[in-house]
C-alpha cells in the first residue's frame, strides 16, 4: 500500500469510529476511538481464529506492517500535537506554578525512573525471569514522563481549575526533555543506544546532552518563534498567517534533528509564544478565530488517528499469558512510582497552598500514551523487547481507558470539577 492509501484508511477509520462513539458510546473522543479500535482488532483476532480462511489477522498484520509507529509519531504527528496543545496554556498560569512544574518535570521523572526500574527488576526476578536491572531502568525511563498528548486531550474535556490544569499540562509539556535524556543515557549504558556507548558515556557527557537538548530546544523555539511572531505582526491576511505557523512547526521540528536539540521542547516554547503574545499582539480577532479553528481541527484529527493506531497495534501484543501478566503487573508498579514521585517533590518544595487532593489528582492524571509506545518501539530487537512492549501497552491502556474515564469522578470527589476560579479549597494535600 502507498502512503496515501494508508493515510486514507486511517482517516476513514478514525471518522467511522468517531461517528460510532459520538452516536452511541458518548465517551471522550480519543478514549472512545481507541476503545472501538481495540474492540475491532480483538474481534478480527477472534474471527481469524474461528474462520482462518478469511485471513483477517494476516490482512491486519500486513496493513500495520506498513506503518512505522515510531517514525509516524516522533517524526511527524508529534510536532503538530504539541504545538496545538501549547497554544492553550497561558504564561501567567505557568509562572504561578513554575516551581511545582519544574520539580515534577525533573526530579519527579528521575525518581520515577529509578522506582519503576527497581520494582520491575525485583518483581521479575521474584517470578523467575532474568532481566538486567539496566533494561528495567530503560522501561522506567520511557514510561515515567507523562504524555502531553493524552493529558491535554483529557484536560480539554474537563473544566478543572486553571491552577491545576496549568500544573498537569505544564509538567506534561516539559518533562519530555528529561525523559529523553535519561532514556538515551540508560540505553547507552545497556549497550543498546544509538548515540554513544557505555564506554563513552560519562556524567559530564550526560550533563552536556541535557543542556544541548533542553537549552538548545528552548533557544530554537524562542528564536524561530519570535521570527514568526514578527512576520505575523506585519501582515493581516489570515490564510498567509496560518501558513506561517504551519511552516514554523514543520521547519523548526525538522531543523531540531539536524542541530541535535529537543524538537518537542522547541515546538512547545514556540507554541507558548504564539499562543500568548502572538494571538494577543500580532493577530486580528478574525485571524485569531481562524487560527484557533485550524489548529483545533488539526489537534482533533491527529489525536483521533493516534489513538486509533494505538488501539489497532495492541491487538497482538498480549498473545500468550506471560505478556498479559506483564502488562497487568506493570500498572500498579507505575502508579505507585508516580505517587511517590509526586508526593516527595511536593513535600520538598513545601507546597502549602495546594488544593485538596492534589497528590491523588496528579497521580491519577499522569496519563501515558503514544510517546511511551514510540520509545519502546524504537528499541532494537532485544530478547526483552516483547516484555517491555507488553508492559508499556498495559500501562497505556489502563492509563487512557481507566484513569482517563474516571478522572472526572475524582475531580468531582474533591469538589474541583468544572471550576475555573483561582485559589479555593486550600486544605491538606491529601
Amino acid at each position: 500500500m502507498t502512503v496515501f492509501d494508508i493515510a486514507a484508511v486511517l482517516i476513514a477509520l478514525a471518522a467511522a469510529f468517531g461517528y460510532l462513539n459520538y452516536r452511541f458510546l458518548r465517551l471522550p473522543a480519543t478514549t472512545g476511538i481507541m476503545s472501538i479500535a481495540l474492540f475491532s482488532s480483538l474481534f478480527m483476532l477472534a474471527t481469524g481464529w474461528l474462520l482462518p480462511q478469511w485471513h483477517l489477522k494476516a490482512g491486519l498484520n500486513t496493513f500495520l506492517a506498513g506503518i512505522d509507529f515510531n517514525r509516524v509519531l516522533m517524526h511527524g504527528m508529534l510536532c503538530f500535537l504539541l504545538f496545538a496543545g501549547a497554544l492553550h496554556v497561558k504564561f501567567k498560569d505557568l509562572k504561578a506554578n513554575r516551581w511545582t512544574i519544574l520539580v515534577l518535570a525533573t526530579l519527579g521523572v528521575l525518581f520515577s525512573t529509578a522506582m519503576v526500574g527497581g520494582l520491575s527488576y525485583a518483581l521479575l526476578k521474584a517470578s523467575g525471569m532474568e532481566v538486567s536491572l539496566l533494561v528495567c531502568m530503560v522501561f522506567g525511563a520511557l514510561i515515567s514522563p507523562t504524555d502531553p498528548i493524552a493529558v491535554l486531550g483529557l484536560l480539554k474535556e474537563l473544566r478543572a481549575p486553571k491552577e491545576l490544569e496549568a500544573t498537569i499540562a505544564g509538567e506534561s509539556l516539559f518533562n519530555d526533555g528529561v525523559g529523553v535524556v535519561v532514556f538515551f543515557a540508560l540505553t547507552s549504558l545497556a549497550g543498546i543506544g544509538g548515540e554513544g556507548s557505555a564506554l563513552s558515556l560519562s556524567p559530564l557527557y550526560v550533563f552536556w546532552l541535557f543542556l544541548r537538548e533542553v537549552v538548545g530546544g528552548v533557544l530554537l523555539g524562542l528564536g524561530l518563534g519570535y521570527m514568526a511572531f514578527r512576520m505575523l505582526k506585519s501582515i493581516n491576511y489570515h490564510q498567509l498567517e496560518l501558513l506561517i505557523t504551519l511552516a514554523l512547526v514543520m521547519f523548526m521540528y525538522s531543523l531540531s534533528f539536524r542541530l541535535g536539540v529537543s524538537g518537542p521542547i522547541a515546538v512547545v516554547v514556540a507554541g507558548l509564544l504564539i499562543g500568548n503574545h502572538g494571538k494577543r499582539y500580532a493577530m486580528s480577532q478574525k485571524t485569531a478565530e481562524h487560527f484557533d479553528a485550524f489548529w483545533g481541527m488539526m489537534d482533533d484529527i491527529l489525536n483521533a488517528v493516534l489513538f486509533l493506531l494505538i488501539g489497532l497495534k495492541v491487538f497482538d501484543t498480549f498473545v500468550g499469558g506471560r505478556n498479559l501478566l506483564i502488562g497487568l503487573g506493570a500498572v500498579p508498579v507505575v502508579l505507585a512510582s508516580r505517587f511517590l514521585s509526586v508526593i516527595l517533590p511536593i513535600r520538598f518544595i513545601q507546597w502549602n497552598e495546594s488544593r485538596r487532593g492534589i497528590v491523588s489528582i496528579l497521580t491519577w492524571g499522569g496519563l501515558r500514551g503514544g510517546l511511551s509506545i514510540a520509545m519502546a518501539l524504537s528499541l532494537p530487537d532485544l530478547p526483552e523487547k516483547d516484555l517491555i512492549l507488553a508492559a508499556t501497552y498495559g500501562v497505556v491502556l489502563f492509563s487512557v481507558l481507566v484513569q482517563g474515564l474516571t478522572m472526572r469522578y475524582l475531580l468531582n470527589y474533591y469538589g474541583v470539577a468544572g471550576k475555573r476560579e483561582g485559589n479555593s479549597h486550600k486544605v491538606n494535600i491529601f
